[in-house]
Protein backbone atom coordinates (compact mmCIF):
# COMPACT_ATOMS: atom_id res chain seq x y z
CA UNK A 1 0.00 0.00 0.00
CA UNK A 2 0.92 3.40 -0.51
CA UNK A 3 0.63 6.11 2.39
CA UNK A 4 -0.56 9.04 1.22
CA UNK A 5 0.14 12.07 3.79
CA UNK A 6 -1.65 13.91 3.15
CA UNK A 7 -3.67 15.60 0.59
CA UNK A 8 -6.55 16.62 3.09
CA UNK A 9 -3.93 18.58 5.40
CA UNK A 10 -0.45 18.95 5.56
CA UNK A 11 1.41 16.86 8.05
CA UNK A 12 5.11 17.80 7.08
CA UNK A 13 4.31 21.29 8.26
CA UNK A 14 2.56 20.77 11.08
CA UNK A 15 1.87 17.30 11.90
CA UNK A 16 5.29 15.23 11.89
CA UNK A 17 5.69 14.79 15.32
CA UNK A 18 2.49 12.73 15.09
CA UNK A 19 3.78 11.19 12.17
CA UNK A 20 6.95 9.75 13.22
CA UNK A 21 5.32 8.60 16.28
CA UNK A 22 2.65 6.69 14.54
CA UNK A 23 5.93 5.55 12.30
CA UNK A 24 7.45 4.22 15.76
CA UNK A 25 4.21 2.73 16.68
CA UNK A 26 3.53 0.56 13.37
CA UNK A 27 0.06 1.91 12.68
CA UNK A 28 -2.66 5.11 12.58
CA UNK A 29 -6.11 5.31 13.01
CA UNK A 30 -7.89 7.53 10.69
CA UNK A 31 -11.52 8.57 10.78
CA UNK A 32 -13.41 8.40 7.26
CA UNK A 33 -14.55 12.03 6.96
CA UNK A 34 -18.12 10.78 5.24
CA UNK A 35 -19.05 8.24 7.56
CA UNK A 36 -17.16 8.64 10.54
CA UNK A 37 -16.00 5.10 10.72
CA UNK A 38 -12.27 4.66 12.16
CA UNK A 39 -10.35 2.19 10.23
CA UNK A 40 -6.44 1.31 11.05
CA UNK A 41 -3.50 1.65 8.71
CA UNK A 42 -0.60 -0.33 9.30
CA UNK A 43 2.41 1.02 9.05
CA UNK A 44 5.19 -1.50 9.37
CA UNK A 45 8.03 -1.59 6.39
CA UNK A 46 6.48 -4.97 5.22
CA UNK A 47 2.90 -3.18 4.74
CA UNK A 48 4.05 0.09 3.15
CA UNK A 49 5.56 0.23 -0.46
CA UNK A 50 5.80 3.95 0.60
CA UNK A 51 5.01 7.51 1.36
CA UNK A 52 3.80 10.95 -0.82
CA UNK A 53 3.83 13.65 1.40
CA UNK A 54 1.73 17.19 0.54
CA UNK A 55 3.31 20.17 1.56
CA UNK A 56 3.54 23.89 1.27
CA UNK A 57 6.69 23.79 4.16
CA UNK A 58 8.72 21.55 5.07
CA UNK A 59 10.86 22.98 7.00
CA UNK A 60 10.01 21.43 10.69
CA UNK A 61 9.90 17.95 8.59
CA UNK A 62 13.59 18.09 6.99
CA UNK A 63 14.75 16.08 9.90
CA UNK A 64 12.33 13.01 9.62
CA UNK A 65 13.80 12.29 5.93
CA UNK A 66 16.15 10.58 6.63
CA UNK A 67 15.04 8.97 9.43
CA UNK A 68 12.25 7.54 7.28
CA UNK A 69 15.09 7.17 4.42
CA UNK A 70 17.15 4.72 6.60
CA UNK A 71 14.05 2.60 7.75
CA UNK A 72 13.88 1.47 4.28
CA UNK A 73 10.82 3.52 3.30
CA UNK A 74 10.96 5.13 -0.38
CA UNK A 75 9.18 8.81 -0.90
CA UNK A 76 7.98 11.26 -3.05
CA UNK A 77 7.39 14.96 -1.72
CA UNK A 78 4.83 16.60 -3.50
CA UNK A 79 6.01 20.45 -2.94
CA UNK A 80 3.35 23.63 -3.49
CA UNK A 81 4.71 26.23 -4.24
CA UNK A 82 2.46 29.28 -5.53
CA UNK A 83 4.10 32.23 -4.67
CA UNK A 84 1.00 34.22 -4.18
CA UNK A 85 0.41 36.76 -2.52
CA UNK A 86 -0.99 37.08 1.80
CA UNK A 87 -4.34 37.80 0.61
CA UNK A 88 -4.47 34.64 -0.83
CA UNK A 89 -1.98 32.52 1.28
CA UNK A 90 -2.15 33.71 5.08
CA UNK A 91 1.01 31.87 6.72
CA UNK A 92 2.43 29.83 3.66
CA UNK A 93 6.19 29.81 3.90
CA UNK A 94 7.72 32.46 1.37
CA UNK A 95 8.69 30.55 -1.88
CA UNK A 96 12.33 31.76 -1.65
CA UNK A 97 12.92 29.30 1.38
CA UNK A 98 10.22 26.63 -0.04
CA UNK A 99 12.74 27.02 -3.23
CA UNK A 100 15.75 26.24 -1.18
CA UNK A 101 13.99 23.20 0.63
CA UNK A 102 12.85 21.55 -2.50
CA UNK A 103 16.55 21.80 -3.95
CA UNK A 104 18.13 20.62 -0.73
CA UNK A 105 15.54 17.32 -1.24
CA UNK A 106 16.99 16.96 -4.66
CA UNK A 107 20.31 16.94 -3.55
CA UNK A 108 19.80 14.44 -0.74
CA UNK A 109 17.79 11.90 -2.11
CA UNK A 110 17.85 12.91 -6.17
CA UNK A 111 15.49 15.10 -8.49
CA UNK A 112 12.94 12.21 -8.86
CA UNK A 113 12.01 12.43 -5.46
CA UNK A 114 10.50 16.20 -5.25
CA UNK A 115 7.70 17.27 -7.46
CA UNK A 116 6.52 21.09 -8.31
CA UNK A 117 3.09 21.74 -7.36
CA UNK A 118 2.00 24.60 -8.91
CA UNK A 119 -1.37 24.64 -8.09
CA UNK A 120 -3.96 25.41 -7.90
CA UNK A 121 -4.11 28.30 -10.53
CA UNK A 122 -6.27 31.46 -9.27
CA UNK A 123 -7.53 34.00 -11.21
CA UNK A 124 -8.25 36.98 -8.96
CA UNK A 125 -7.53 41.07 -9.71
CA UNK A 126 -4.06 39.94 -7.73
CA UNK A 127 -3.36 37.12 -9.74
CA UNK A 128 -4.87 37.55 -13.05
CA UNK A 129 -3.12 35.61 -16.46
CA UNK A 130 -0.44 37.71 -16.98
CA UNK A 131 0.65 37.47 -13.26
CA UNK A 132 0.49 33.72 -13.64
CA UNK A 133 2.96 33.73 -16.54
CA UNK A 134 5.38 35.92 -14.94
CA UNK A 135 5.66 34.07 -11.12
CA UNK A 136 5.46 30.52 -13.33
CA UNK A 137 8.62 31.31 -15.13
CA UNK A 138 10.29 32.69 -12.32
CA UNK A 139 10.04 29.88 -10.23
CA UNK A 140 10.43 27.53 -13.03
CA UNK A 141 13.97 28.76 -13.15
CA UNK A 142 15.05 28.46 -9.77
CA UNK A 143 13.87 25.10 -9.13
CA UNK A 144 15.46 23.94 -12.86
CA UNK A 145 17.32 20.64 -12.08
CA UNK A 146 15.75 19.90 -8.95
CA UNK A 147 12.78 17.96 -10.30
CA UNK A 148 11.45 16.91 -13.63
CA UNK A 149 7.77 17.58 -13.18
CA UNK A 150 5.50 20.69 -12.36
CA UNK A 151 1.70 19.96 -11.92
CA UNK A 152 -0.99 22.20 -12.17
CA UNK A 153 -4.78 22.70 -11.54
CA UNK A 154 -6.77 25.32 -11.85
CA UNK A 155 -8.86 26.26 -8.91
CA UNK A 156 -12.66 24.20 -8.48
CA UNK A 157 -14.57 26.92 -7.02
CA UNK A 158 -16.67 24.33 -4.30
CA UNK A 159 -19.42 25.97 -2.48
CA UNK A 160 -16.77 26.66 0.52
CA UNK A 161 -14.05 27.64 -1.96
CA UNK A 162 -16.78 30.34 -3.06
CA UNK A 163 -17.21 31.44 0.53
CA UNK A 164 -14.07 31.98 1.73
CA UNK A 165 -13.09 33.46 -1.52
CA UNK A 166 -15.63 35.71 -1.34
CA UNK A 167 -14.78 37.08 2.12
CA UNK A 168 -11.51 37.75 1.36
CA UNK A 169 -11.94 39.82 -1.28
CA UNK A 170 -14.20 42.13 0.53
CA UNK A 171 -11.43 42.18 3.68
CA UNK A 172 -8.40 42.60 1.71
CA UNK A 173 -10.30 44.77 -1.73
CA UNK A 174 -9.65 42.09 -4.39
CA UNK A 175 -11.75 40.98 -7.38
CA UNK A 176 -12.21 36.71 -8.44
CA UNK A 177 -13.12 34.74 -11.31
CA UNK A 178 -13.47 31.66 -12.96
CA UNK A 179 -12.52 32.67 -16.52
CA UNK A 180 -13.66 30.43 -18.94
CA UNK A 181 -11.84 27.36 -20.83
CA UNK A 182 -10.14 28.97 -23.47
CA UNK A 183 -8.45 31.62 -21.11
CA UNK A 184 -7.29 28.49 -18.88
CA UNK A 185 -6.24 26.35 -22.18
CA UNK A 186 -4.23 29.25 -23.31
CA UNK A 187 -2.53 29.45 -20.45
CA UNK A 188 -1.37 25.87 -19.97
CA UNK A 189 0.30 25.85 -23.42
CA UNK A 190 2.35 28.85 -22.49
CA UNK A 191 3.22 27.09 -19.13
CA UNK A 192 3.91 23.87 -20.86
CA UNK A 193 6.43 25.62 -23.17
CA UNK A 194 7.88 27.23 -20.20
CA UNK A 195 8.44 23.82 -18.18
CA UNK A 196 9.74 22.25 -21.31
CA UNK A 197 12.74 24.86 -21.36
CA UNK A 198 13.53 24.06 -17.42
CA UNK A 199 13.50 20.78 -17.76
CA UNK A 200 10.21 19.69 -16.66
CA UNK A 201 6.72 18.04 -17.95
CA UNK A 202 3.93 19.74 -17.08
CA UNK A 203 1.25 17.40 -15.63
CA UNK A 204 -1.95 18.31 -15.60
CA UNK A 205 -4.66 17.26 -11.99
CA UNK A 206 -7.54 15.97 -12.80
CA UNK A 207 -8.76 18.13 -15.25
CA UNK A 208 -8.25 16.18 -18.44
CA UNK A 209 -10.25 18.86 -20.50
CA UNK A 210 -6.94 21.07 -19.55
CA UNK A 211 -4.35 18.60 -21.59
CA UNK A 212 -3.19 20.13 -24.73
CA UNK A 213 -0.43 18.44 -26.86
CA UNK A 214 2.90 18.28 -24.79
CA UNK A 215 0.47 17.64 -21.48
CA UNK A 216 0.20 14.78 -19.52
CA UNK A 217 -2.38 14.09 -16.97
CA UNK A 218 -0.91 14.14 -13.61
CA UNK A 219 -0.44 10.87 -11.32
CA UNK A 220 0.36 12.20 -7.73
CA UNK A 221 0.25 9.34 -6.26
CA UNK A 222 2.95 7.57 -8.83
CA UNK A 223 3.96 3.77 -8.17
CA UNK A 224 6.36 3.96 -11.15
CA UNK A 225 8.33 7.24 -9.46
CA UNK A 226 8.46 5.49 -6.12
CA UNK A 227 9.54 2.41 -8.04
CA UNK A 228 12.23 4.50 -9.31
CA UNK A 229 13.16 5.90 -6.33
CA UNK A 230 13.30 2.52 -4.57
CA UNK A 231 15.10 0.53 -7.15
CA UNK A 232 12.44 -2.25 -7.21
CA UNK A 233 8.83 -3.29 -8.95
CA UNK A 234 5.74 -1.42 -6.21
CA UNK A 235 2.86 -3.43 -8.19
CA UNK A 236 -0.06 -1.59 -7.15
CA UNK A 237 -3.26 -0.77 -9.22
CA UNK A 238 -4.49 2.12 -10.56
CA UNK A 239 -7.48 3.98 -8.45
CA UNK A 240 -8.07 7.16 -8.82
CA UNK A 241 -9.90 9.06 -5.88
CA UNK A 242 -12.10 11.69 -7.97
CA UNK A 243 -13.31 11.52 -11.45
CA UNK A 244 -10.22 12.20 -13.87
CA UNK A 245 -7.76 11.29 -11.36
CA UNK A 246 -5.07 8.81 -12.91
CA UNK A 247 -3.18 7.76 -9.68
CA UNK A 248 -2.28 4.68 -7.82
CA UNK A 249 -4.54 3.30 -4.87
CA UNK A 250 -3.37 4.87 -2.32
CA UNK A 251 -4.59 5.23 1.58
CA UNK A 252 -4.63 8.62 3.10
CA UNK A 253 -3.94 9.48 6.63
CA UNK A 254 -4.68 12.99 7.33
CA UNK A 255 -7.89 15.28 8.44
CA UNK A 256 -10.11 17.56 6.72
CA UNK A 257 -10.39 20.75 8.56
CA UNK A 258 -6.69 20.30 10.65
CA UNK A 259 -4.57 22.78 7.99
CA UNK A 260 -3.71 25.91 9.82
CA UNK A 261 -2.15 28.23 6.30
CA UNK A 262 -5.29 29.73 5.84
CA UNK A 263 -5.10 29.47 2.02
CA UNK A 264 -8.18 31.01 0.90
CA UNK A 265 -8.46 28.58 -1.81
CA UNK A 266 -8.40 25.81 -0.28
CA UNK A 267 -10.61 22.76 -0.96
CA UNK A 268 -9.61 20.77 2.47
CA UNK A 269 -10.87 23.87 5.16
CA UNK A 270 -14.37 24.93 5.85
CA UNK A 271 -12.97 28.48 7.44
CA UNK A 272 -9.56 28.66 9.35
CA UNK A 273 -11.13 29.48 12.69
CA UNK A 274 -11.77 25.41 12.65
CA UNK A 275 -8.69 24.37 11.64
CA UNK A 276 -6.87 26.56 14.09
CA UNK A 277 -8.61 25.12 16.83
CA UNK A 278 -8.38 21.37 15.58
CA UNK A 279 -4.15 22.44 15.42
CA UNK A 280 -4.12 23.42 19.17
CA UNK A 281 -5.98 20.01 20.13
CA UNK A 282 -3.92 17.76 17.84
CA UNK A 283 -2.44 15.13 20.39
CA UNK A 284 0.89 14.37 18.73
CA UNK A 285 1.03 11.11 20.70
CA UNK A 286 -2.40 9.91 20.06
CA UNK A 287 -3.42 7.21 17.34
CA UNK A 288 -5.36 9.68 15.60
CA UNK A 289 -4.16 12.75 13.76
CA UNK A 290 -7.75 14.56 14.70
CA UNK A 291 -10.59 12.76 15.32
CA UNK A 292 -13.82 14.51 15.22
CA UNK A 293 -15.81 14.00 19.00
CA UNK A 294 -18.83 11.50 18.86
CA UNK A 295 -21.95 12.90 20.58
CA UNK A 296 -22.39 10.77 23.59
CA UNK A 297 -25.87 9.22 21.94
CA UNK A 298 -23.21 7.36 19.33
CA UNK A 299 -21.97 4.22 20.09
CA UNK A 300 -18.02 3.31 20.28
CA UNK A 301 -17.03 2.13 16.95
CA UNK A 302 -13.90 -0.22 16.62
CA UNK A 303 -11.34 0.41 14.33
CA UNK A 304 -11.43 -2.01 11.16
CA UNK A 305 -7.96 -3.23 10.29
CA UNK A 306 -7.24 -2.60 6.07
Amino acid sequence: MIISASYRTDIPAFYGEWFMNRLDAGYCLVENPYSGQPYRVSLRREDVDGFVFWTKNLTPFMGSLKPIRVRGFPFVVQYSINAYPRQLEFSVVDAERAVAQMRQVAVDYGERVPVWRYDPILFTSLTPPDFHRENFARLAAALAGSTDEVVISFAQIYQKTRRNLSWAAREFDFTWDDPPDATKLELVSELTAIARQHGMQLTVCSQRQYIVPGVEAARCIDARRLADIAGKVINVPLKGNRPDCACHLSRDIGAYDTCPHGCVYCYAVRERALALSRYREHNPTGDFLYRVEQSEAEPEIQPRLL
